[in-house]
């Protein structure tokens, strides 16, 4: 049980109330606000009332868990990111936490959704994340498919988890159990935390919902009513700092899911547990994603002749500057793409617009990106799903016709039959 200070800061005429933590530097006061988060105070000028002590549990919950030694049903694989924190009180800090106690203390409820025991790949900000770390989580769940769990949950940071989740969804094809990535937009010490919820509900379908799909599990609306689990192809997070940040391009939901009505509403159609893994975790880290925009240089995309794969990603339907009318000061980087392209690099289109299916049919532009062997027509992938799409192709097949005809392939629902209204 550790005890911190209540106090009152009056400093330049402005108002701090909090529990006093230990500050690294001595000329700062660091108060953890009510809302969650800490601040520095300079302590000359300031004035500092005590207003109590107040105790804090270094644990939340029983800390008892249903299965202390041995394998759960559900693999809980750790990557990092908010949702896998513990917050230390006394210095404030937040660290990894995903020892089997841990999670039973910090996630309270967790024992009694379901069994289950868990592994750290690796503990990093999902920024960092790369390429090389998909292939490596791949493996850990593959290890844990065979080894006959129910479901994994993956904890991920959520600045790149539909990178991930796109990737894991090409890696781990056919998966017979579902495979759901599950962040935190709040961190653990926040009222407003999301972690708990978001977990609960992701441990709740991976041990009993039907599907089997690649997915991740996240707030439905900003309330903590229950989580959507969007398919891992077509997630995006959408909102910088909002619960509901995630949603599903360009199709519904894969399902609703809430664990304390037991409920898994299925949206779409999904894949039944059950089969055989396709598994093939290789993967080329020398591709390019890269955003056109107004007065794109066209030596810029020269240099891009480094890369093994570019995925450029362009305006509306199917655009980027072509400059077909001659504009003294318009740009043009069709030429450049097709040397790129005759140089044996495959290059695909997605659009920035997010949402829509891409038509190079429709306009010149267009036109002109196909002719330049420019590919992406009638796709309707996101532009991480197409990246992460290009470095797995890539990691297993060379030739340029075939890179063409397999990232055209719909292999994991990336890319729809139809369009629907959303």
């Amino acid at each position: 049980m550790e005890k911190l200070k209540r106090v009152r800061i009056t400093t330049k005429g402005r108002k701090y109330e909090g529990l006093l933590l230990p500050s690294p530097k001595k000329e700062f006061l660091v108060l953890k606000l009510d809302s969650g988060y800490n601040v520095g105070i300079r302590k000359e000028g300031a004035k500092v009332e005590e207003l109590g002590e107040v105790e804090i549990k270094q644990d939340a919950g029983s800390g008892k868990h249903a299965q202390k030694a041995g394998r759960g049903d559900v693999a809980i694989i750790g990557t990092g990111g908010t949702v896998s924190s513990k917050v230390e009180y006394k210095t404030g800090a937040v660290f990894p936490s995903t020892s089997p106690e841990d999670l039973a203390k910090n996630i309270p409820g967790l024992e009694k959704i379901c069994t289950f025991h868990a592994k750290e790949v690796f503990a990093i900000l999902s920024e960092d994340m790369t390429p090389a770390h998909w292939s490596v989580a791949a493996s850990e769940i593959k290890k844990e498919i065979d080894a006959g769990v129910k479901g994994v949950v993956v904890l991920h940071g959520t600045d790149t988890m539909h990178y991930t989740s796109a990737a894991l969804s090409f890696m781990l094809q056919d998966s017979p159990v579902p495979i759901y990535l599950v962040g935190s937009q709040r961190s653990s010490d926040r009222p407003s935390t999301d972690a708990r919820i978001n977990m609960l509900n992701a441990c709740f379908a991976a041990a009993n919902g039907p599907m089997a799909n690649v997915g991740v599990c996240m707030h439905a609306t900003s309330d903590d009513e229950e989580c959507l689990i969007h398919l891992g192809t077509k997630a995006r997070k959408m909102h910088t700092s909002r619960r509901d940040a995630f949603q599903s391009i360009n199709v519904p939901p894969l399902a609703k899911v809430d664990y304390r009505s037991s409920l898994i509403e299925p949206y779409m159609k999904y894949k039944e547990r059950g089969g055989k893994l396709k598994f093939d975790n290789r993967v080329n880290e020398n591709v390019a994603m890269v955003y056109t925009y107004p007065g794109i240089h066209p030596e810029f995309v020269d240099k891009l002749s480094d890369y093994d794969g570019i995925v450029i990603v362009g305006t509306g339907i199917g655009h980027v500057p072509t400059n077909p009318f001659g504009d003294k000061l318009a740009k043009k980087i069709t030429p450049n793409l097709k040397a790129l392209v005759d140089s044996g690099i495959p290059v695909a289109f997605a659009s920035q617009c997010i949402f829509g299916r891409i038509n190079m049919d429709m306009y010149a532009a267009g036109r002109m990106l196909q002719e330049a062997g420019v590919f992406g027509h009638l796709a309707d992938w996101t532009p991480e799903c197409a990246y992460a799409k290009m470095c797995w192709v890539l990691g297993h097949e060379k030739k340029v016709e075939k890179v063409k005809e397999e990232m055209m392939g719909n292999i994991a629902g990336e890319i729809t039959e139809r369009s629907e209204i959303l």
